[in-house]
C-alpha cells in the first residue's frame, strides 16, 4: 500500500491525494489576470457570506473545498473560465472572510446558504462548479434546491462514506491543526488574521467529515441536472466511487484524469513546477457546460 500524505479537513478532502507529492511552497494564487467586477456580502440565513463575481455571461457558481478559500481552489482557473461566463465565486460558513454561525456545518445548510444569496442576487438558474466539500455541497444544491441548478461540475465529491481510502475515518478521528496544508493556514491568515477563527475552521470541518452519512441512493437518482463527474485517478475519492456515482446519477458524464486531488484545477496544494493540467480540463469544462441538453 501506499504511503500516504493526505490531510483532509472536512471532506476537506484535501490532500495532495494519498501519495507521496511534492507541494510547492508558493503563495496563494491570485486572480490578477481576472479582476472581480463585483464583490461584497450578504446577510445570509445569520452569517456574513463574502463573494466575488468575474466576467459577463450564463451563471457559473464557484464552490470551494474545506479548509479553502475562493483563490486557493480555483484561483488558477478563474482567469480562464472568466473568459465566457459570469462567475459567482462564494466563501462558505466560516470560510476565508465569511462569517460564522453558532451551529455545526453540514453540507445542507452550505446548500441553502448558497442558495439564498443567488435569490439576492436575482439569479434564477446557474451552472455549478464544486471541488472537494464543494462538490458535496453542490450535489444537497441540486437535491434541495433543483430550480436552481442546470448543470453541475462534480470535482472530487463524495456521496458515500466508502468513496475514501482505508483508514482515512481512522484518521480524521486523530485530525490536528498541525497537519492542516501550510497552504491553506498562510491564505487564511492573510484573508483574516484571526487564528481563533482557523481553529474554529479546523474543528468544523474535522467535525462535518466525521458526521457525515451516505446521501441516500433514491435522492441521487432523483437528480435530473447534467453532472460532469472529475475525479484524479491517484485522488483522495477513490476513482470506484466516482464511478458508482456516474451510475447512480442518471444524466451524468466522468471523467478520471492523470494526477492527484485537486491537481486538475491546479489547486494550491498540488502546485508543482510545469503543472499545467488546468489547460485541458477547463476547455473540457466548457464544452461539457456549453453543449446543447438533450431531452430525456
Amino acid at each position: 500500500m501506499k504511503t500516504f500524505t493526505i490531510y483532509i479537513a472536512a471532506v476537506w478532502l484535501l490532500l495532495s491525494s494519498f501519495t507521496n507529492i511534492q507541494q510547492a511552497g508558493t503563495t496563494p494564487p491570485s486572480a490578477k489576470d481576472s479582476v472581480p467586477n463585483r464583490h461584497g456580502y450578504a446577510d445570509v440565513n445569520g452569517i456574513k457570506m463574502y463573494y466575488e463575481i468575474y466576467g459577463e455571461g450564463k451563471p457559473l457558481v464557484l464552490l470551494h473545498g474545506g479548509g479553502s478559500t475562493i483563490q486557493t481552489t480555483f484561483g488558477r482557473v478563474i482567469p480562464l473560465l472568466a473568459q465566457h461566463r459570469q462567475l459567482i465565486a462564494v466563501e462558505l460558513q466560516a470560510h476565508g472572510r465569511t462569517s460564522d454561525r453558532a451551529k455545526d456545518l453540514t453540507f445542507e445548510q452550505d446548500a441553502d446558504d448558497v442558495a439564498t444569496l443567488l435569490q439576492q442576487l436575482h439569479i434564477n438558474k446557474a451552472d455549478f462548479f464544486g471541488f472537494s466539500n464543494g462538490g458535496t455541497t453542490t450535489l444537497q444544491v441540486a437535491i434541495r434546491h433543483p430550480e436552481v441548478v442546470d448543470k453541475m461540475v462534480l470535482g472530487s465529491a463524495l456521496c458515500k462514506r466508502n468513496g475514501m481510502p482505508p483508514g482515512f475515518w481512522d484518521f480524521m478521528k486523530q485530525a490536528q491543526l498541525s497537519n492542516m496544508p501550510p497552504e491553506l493556514k498562510t491564505a487564511y491568515l492573510q484573508l483574516t488574521s484571526n487564528a481563533a477563527g482557523l481553529q474554529n475552521m479546523h474543528d468544523k470541518d474535522v467535525k462535518r467529515v466525521l458526521n457525515f452519512r451516505d446521501i441516500p441512493d433514491e435522492q441521487l437518482k432523483a437528480i435530473h441536472a447534467p453532472a460532469l463527474i472529475i475525479v484524479a485517478d491517484q485522488d483522495a475519492i477513490q476513482p470506484e466511487h466516482a464511478i458508482a456515482m456516474h451510475r447512480l446519477l442518471p444524466h451524468s458524464t466522468l471523467a478520471i484524469i492523470p494526477g492527484v486531488h485537486g491537481e486538475y484545477i491546479e489547486e494550491i496544494t498540488t502546485l508543482t513546477s510545469g503543472s499545467h493540467e488546468a489547460d485541458y480540463v477547463i476547455p473540457m469544462v466548457e464544452r461539457f457546460l456549453d453543449k446543447d441538453t438533450v431531452k430525456q
